[in-house]
């Protein structure tokens, strides 16, 4: 046991769970992880107060009865960025 304990980096010995990580740098992985997913959760939003905007603006623009095959790639955007904040969150 002693012998595999020497072969890991020292970041890995006595970690217990992968929840006690520890990187290089010290920090712990999970820590990194999540400040990682909120990152990328703020940069979601962005992108979907950007998306509604803009679907806003054709759908005022339009007669109320078809949209713009842009308008509903937009829409399956939208739903894409909302699934993958929901998923992060629930991961958390």
């Amino acid at each position: 046991m002693a012998l595999a304990q020497q072969d890991l980096p020292p970041y890995h010995v006595g970690a217990q769970d992968s929840s006690q990580l520890r990187l290089p740098n010290g920090k712990l992985q999970r820590d990194e992880i999540v400040r990682a997913e909120d990152k990328q959760n703020l940069k979601d939003a962005q992108e979907m107060a950007r998306l509604s905007a803009e679907i806003k603006a054709d759908m005022e623009k339009g007669d109320g009865h078809v949209l713009s095959l842009k308008t509903l790639k937009q829409l399956d955007d939208l739903e894409k960025l909302a699934k993958n904040i929901r998923a992060r969150l629930k991961h958390n």
